[in-house]
């Protein structure tokens, strides 16, 4: 997502250098080109060469080092940023670029580049929370430098409160985020995703093995294209993305009332839950035990769900719904048929029993038919991918509409 893009890291002595490893990593993974500015404070921390072997450049710390070329290098670092990072920004580097003091590689190329900037601040809560920090945060923020906003949470010095730098996976998709061309700004989209559990007793559900890593994925390629999301989840282990609001259901019965509260808002509904299609009759309140002398099995009588999809399908007036069929045969037939039944402008078809393509894995192999009977199949693709190729025709379906 950022190839061709030149991302300048800044890192500055603070014990959160070592999150900026893991950020230059991702970067790199996301093909940027990354060169690394460390302050000498910095390199007390992480040396040089762990930065010089992610990021495959030269890291600079030495203003006075002989140039190993005739460029000037805070000059020539300066101009080739497509954007400027200093992850860790301590209070330090905050307060000299407040105060345009360049005394150093780094604040001097800061100065001098016409780049945007991003801080990422990590230091102690109180230093955080000082007037003089806070003037220099509002100060900067007036003149176009961006921030990143620290997370509240147990620091390194044992205090609790916010200080604590954005985890490194939150900084890249900000970043990737100001690079995305904003096609769905001004658009709502609701996304589903992960199962529902149903109670059988108080210890005791049923679900299904959905991980939810799908429906994650399409709201936040939604929100880096400028989308404003809904993302309504059953139980995950997955870290939300920031800037999305979460409405989080355990039951069927509950994703539905969330899903009824947000569609007459929404121009998009895109089903990617697996919410069960069943729940049980009665719900014990008390733990159901084996009774000794019994016949060896449990009975337990189950009555449908609402079938969600199928619901907003009937009442939908200008709305663009997509749903999903996770399938294990016949896969085109099955999804047809819910394409129709459902009402839904495409569908989303999976063979979860094919590898690469189950609901626990990154990766999905996925065939999407649309209602006027086109079949396309993809190969096997990362579901960052798939769900681009599922908003790229979210899209074309929105500007026909408009």
């Amino acid at each position: 997502m950022l190839r061709g893009k030149n991302i300048i890291v800044g890192v500055t002595g603070g014990i959160a250098a070592y999150k900026a490893v893991d950020v230059v990593s991702r970067l790199k993974k996301q093909n940027a080109n990354v060169e690394v500015i460390m302050t000498k404070h910095a390199t007390e921390f992480v040396t040089p060469l762990t930065f010089q072997t992610l990021a495959l450049n030269p890291v600079y710390v030495d203003m006075f080092k002989e140039p190993k070329n005739y460029d000037v290098e805070h000059i020539s670092l300066a101009q080739k940023a497509d954007l400027f990072l200093i992850a860790p920004a301590t209070a330090n580097i905050i307060g000299k670029i407040a105060n345009g003091i360049a005394d150093d590689l780094l604040t001097t190329t800061i100065m001098a580049t016409k780049s945007r900037v991003i801080f990422a601040p990590a230091m102690n809560t109180n230093m955080y929370l000082n007037p003089i920090v806070q003037k220099n945060l509002i100060y900067l923020k007036s003149l176009g430098y961006e921030f990143i906003d620290p997370e509240t949470g147990l620091l390194a010095c044992q205090t609790y409160g916010p200080g604590r730098m954005a985890e490194p996976i939150d900084i890249v998709r900000y970043i990737i985020n100001s690079f995305t061309n904003k096609k769905l700004q001004g658009k709502k989209i609701v996304v589903t995703a992960g199962p529902t559990i149903e109670p059988i007793d108080p210890v005791r559900y049923i679900t299904n093995h959905s991980s939810g890593k799908m429906g994650y994925k399409i709201a936040e390629v939604a929100q880096s294209w400028g989308a404003e999301v809904v993302l309504i989840t059953g139980p995950t282990d997955l870290k939300p993305p920031k800037g999305i609001e979460i409405i989080k259901v355990n039951t069927t019965m509950e994703m539905f009332n969330a899903v009824k509260s947000q569609f007459d808002s929404c121009q998009v509904l895109i089903k990617a839950a697996a919410p069960s299609d069943y729940r049980p009759e009665v719900f014990s309140q008390e733990k159901i035990k084996k009774e000794e002398g019994k016949r060896d099995e449990l009975n337990i009588r189950f009555v449908k769900n609402p079938d969600i999809a199928a619901h907003f399908g009937k009442l939908k007036k200008d709305q663009i719904m997509v749903g999903f069929a996770a399938e294990t045969n016949n896969l085109i037939q099955y999804a047809e048929s819910k394409l129709k039944k459902k009402n839904l402008d495409f569908i989303v078809a999976n063979d979860v029993s094919k590898e690469g393509a189950g609901f626990k894995t990154d990766t999905n192999i996925v065939t999407i038919i649309d209602k006027k009977g086109k079949v396309i199949e993809y190969p096997i693709l990362d579901k960052s991918q798939v769900a681009e190729i599922i908003l790229d025709k979210v899209e074309d379906l929105l500007n026909t509409k408009s």
